[in-house]
């Protein structure tokens, strides 16, 4: 059974929050979830019309819940109705429940399987946790003591560290639902009320923290399985034990790794927070000086997330969203609106507001919350910086950046004229901040260990080298002059790269290898001078910040721009790319234990057969009049390709116009499995592209993005390379192999990826022509010897020392 739930709020940013939180208590699954909130201005209010289309699009047949937050989102529902198909409109359950606690215990219980009526009963009685607490729940009736034969009873001990919350309440009430059985429960540690075991709102009235004992008491025809289900429930922690903890990053050995090519020299950047002065009232509006302080941030803070976006992905630019939303918070606004009613300056009325919220979460005792204090006056800041405030004087403004971590927001904003280099105490090169700080051309090693970083933090000068990984705490004469050699032989060989980079690629001995540029807009099309084609077209791009998916016509438009920006030169354009881990907003989707190991890339497309066929569709348009690759991504069988193909088919004859001649396939090369099943693969493709950030991480268990784990992430593992030859031995002779993922940008690896067997590398746009100069220098008999070597190394670090 599947049941819809529809979020009615004034507040698009109210909703999205519940939504979020509600999506905390699920493990995994659950029905469709749509929200319609806000007015299209973004201003605050309800939509009749919104209402509707979220009805029909959560509707699965199994009934539909609608919660709403006030009353007048009531009578926008009840108009919402009316619009609807008669067979839907049976089918709803308006719902008077609190919004958050409701939708939360709604998520639960309709993802336990429960009918709409009993979502929607749940959902009204969620209160009653809180109200026992404060001591006004009503009291439940006291159940007829009958004892009879089919009595039985249990205990179990709370394990869970956050109690017998919703998501483990949820599971108790779905493992008795179909019994026949009453099932009561009491909180003996509380000496509390028995309640029934049936009602996910009931269960949670217990107050069952971890370590108290709760007895379990049941009649009835399956007593005994009731209470053996749920003793045996509670000894796997109601499968909370499966689920991801939270672990201390190890604190790094050290083993410098270079993460982003250049020479970096000069003094360290002082940490702390440089303050922002607030700036001296002006006389004027203050409100429309505000709103347009904020517009400016606004617009400013989407266009560094989009600029992430196309370089990192969508999933990662999302931290920029949070932001955003910060700078609209209508309990933020209604604050700074009472202090400039009450003649405050706009700058003064905004920073003491947000000095207000920082200083809530400074003091929590959540370290998350804590930590979010932090964004909270990185917004603070810019808006006061628009409003004319200036940060304070600080010399340590500028110089090379030391640090355990970067997070991809700060390395999306760093400015490479006024930092010469990074060095981290943790990361990995293929962490979405090191790939930033690439894409920007900052100089970056990685991994050097808290011993060289604390001894770099107190240093005068420091020397880096990101293209060995190399760092040097206050060098002496003779090694300074000789970093400053480096950098001077680097500029000339950057020269000479780009004097050369609309010449081709050839190895010494006469082996073509395309170099290629990855893009998500005509932009970065634009920027990849020199390239022979667009090897990467992240085509999510397209579908961000929007409330629906882009039309086929919108999306034709869109990869047109990218194909006359690329002059004529072939795009490769992956089908889009999202999941679990990278969501949509208008793409709800069920929370995953692990997305990495979810519904994404190709396994999201062939379960949205519409989102798919739209995108082909528009593909094929432009395959018609330009030479385009359509590539599927996160492909690991066979049958998944045939699916993909077969819609492509689809499309092509949608479009009415026949094959295109030039329309080549291929497919992402990011599964273990897809590399060793290559030669299975290459009968129906053209090419393969090997994604290796992706590949690396589930080669090596470790998720690029998880400090704990990140500095193990290298593709230049043994493993990883293995897989590359692999995906190159299965491709056989008529197969292109290319690789589209960090490696191919790291200079240093060109030689040993074209002895593996890569003939096509797609980098970022500052990379192309210092790629193709690497590629001049090989040798390709040598080049072999060379992967050989490499494949025999025990780890990465000695691949490294290989290609020094």
């Amino acid at each position: 059974m599947t049941v819809g739930i529809v979020v009615v709020s004034h507040s698009r940013a109210l909703a999205d929050a519940a939504v979020a939180l509600a999506g905390e208590m699920l493990h995994g699954g659950g029905g469709p979830l749509e929200v319609a909130a806000g007015l299209d201005g973004g201003g605050f209010g309800t939509d009749a019309v919104a209402i509707s289309e979220a009805v029909a699009a959560a509707d699965a047949g199994d009934g539909v819940v609608v919660l709403m937050d006030l009353g007048s989102a009531v009578l926008s529902a009840e108009l919402a109705l009316e619009m609807v198909d008669d067979d839907v409109r049976g089918r709803v359950v308006l719902c008077p429940a609190p919004l958050v606690e409701g939708l939360i215990v709604a998520v639960v219980s309709a993802a336990g399987g429960a009918p709409a009526t009993e979502v929607a009963q749940e959902a009204s009685d969620a209160l009653l946790a809180k109200s026992g607490h404060l001591g006004a729940a009503p009291d439940e009736a006291a159940p007829e003591q009958v004892v009879t034969d089919t009595e039985e009873t249990g205990t179990f001990t709370v394990g869970m560290p956050h109690g017998l919350h919703a998501r483990p309440a949820a599971q108790l009430v779905g493992a008795l639902r179909g019994l026949d059985a009453d099932v009561r429960l009491r909180n003996v540690s509380l000496d509390g009320p028995e309640v029934s075991g049936a009602s996910l709102s009931r269960v949670a009235t217990l107050g069952a923290l971890q370590g108290h004992e709760i007895a379990v008491r049941a009649a009835g025809t399956d007593a005994a399985e009731a209470v053996r289900r749920l003793l045996a429930l509670a000894a796997d922690d109601f499968g909370e034990s499966a689920l991801p903890v939270a672990v201390p990053s190890p604190v790094p050995v050290g083993h410098p790794i270079p993460a982003s090519p250049g020479i970096g020299i000069g003094p360290v950047r002082a940490t702390g927070t440089v303050s922002v002065t607030v700036p001296e009232p002006v006389p004027g509006d203050q409100h429309g000086r505000l709103d347009d302080a904020r517009s400016s941030v606004r617009d400013h803070l989407r266009a560094v997330r989009d600029r992430a976006a196309r370089e990192i992905g969508a999933a990662e630019a999302a931290i920029f969203d949070a932001q955003v939303l910060l700078l609209d918070d209508p309990e933020v606004l209604a604050d700074v609106g009472t202090r400039l009613d009450a003649g405050t300056d706009a700058a003064r009325a905004w920073a003491d507001a947000l000095d207000d919220v920082a200083g809530g979460l400074a003091g929590a005792a959540d370290e998350y919350l804590r930590a979010r204090a932090a964004d909270v006056r990185d917004v603070r800041d810019q808006v006061l910086r628009a409003l004319g405030g200036v940060a304070a004087a600080q010399g340590a403004g500028e110089g090379i950046l030391v640090a355990d971590e970067l997070t991809p927001a700060e390395a999306a904003v760093l400015d490479p004229a006024s930092t010469p280099a990074v060095v981290l105490a943790g990361s990995s090169p293929t962490a979405h901040a090191a790939i930033l700080l690439r894409a920007r051309g900052v100089p970056a090693v990685v991994g050097v260990g808290a011993a060289l970083a604390g001894r770099a933090r107190e240093a005068a000068v420091l020397a880096v080298d990101g293209s060995a990984g190399e760092v040097v705490v206050d060098p002496d004469p003779a090694t300074l002059a000789d970093f400053r050699a480096r950098a001077e032989a680097l500029g000339r060989h950057r020269e000479e790269a780009s004097r050369l980079v609309h010449e081709p690629a050839v190895t010494r001995d006469g082996t073509t290898v395309l170099v290629g540029v990855n893009v998500g807009s005509p932009a970065d099309a634009t920027a990849g001078v020199g390239a022979d084609l667009a090897g990467l077209v992240r085509t999510e791009f397209g579908f961000l910040d929007r409330r629906e998916a882009p039309s086929v016509d919108e999306q034709e438009a869109a990869y047109r721009a990218i194909g006359k920006a690329m002059d004529g030169r072939r795009i490769t354009l992956r089908t889009l790319d999202v999941g679990g881990d990278k969501p949509l907003d208008y793409l709800p989707m069920p929370v995953e234990a692990n997305p990495f190991l979810g519904v994404r890339g190709i396994r999201l497309a062939l379960a949205r057969p519409q989102l798919l066929a739209d995108q082909l569709q528009a593909i094929v348009r432009v395959a018609h009049d330009h030479p385009v690759d359509v590539m599927f991504p996160m492909v690991a069988g066979v049958d998944e390709l045939a699916a993909a193909r077969r819609a492509l088919d689809e499309a092509v004859e949608t479009v009415g116009r026949g094959r295109p001649a030039d329309l080549r396939v291929g497919i992402m090369v990011e599964v273990p499995a897809a590399a060793l099943k290559a030669a299975a693969f290459a009968p129906d493709v053209d090419f393969f592209s090997i994604g290796t950030n992706d590949l690396t991480q589930y080669t090596l268990a470790a998720e690029r993005g998880n400090d704990a784990v990140a500095a193990l992430a290298d593709a230049l593992d043994p493993g990883v390379l293995a897989l590359i030859k692999a995906t190159a031995d299965g491709a056989g002779d008529h197969v292109l192999v290319a690789v589209c993922g960090e490696l191919a940008g790291d200079e240093q690896a060109a030689a040993l990826l074209v002895g593996l067997g890569v003939r096509e590398l797609s980098v970022a746009p500052g990379s192309v022509a210092t790629v193709k100069q690497a590629v001049r220098d090989v040798d390709l008999a040598k080049a072999r010897e060379l992967a050989a070597a490499a494949l025999a190394c025990p780890d990465a670090a000695a691949v490294r020392a290989l290609l020094r």
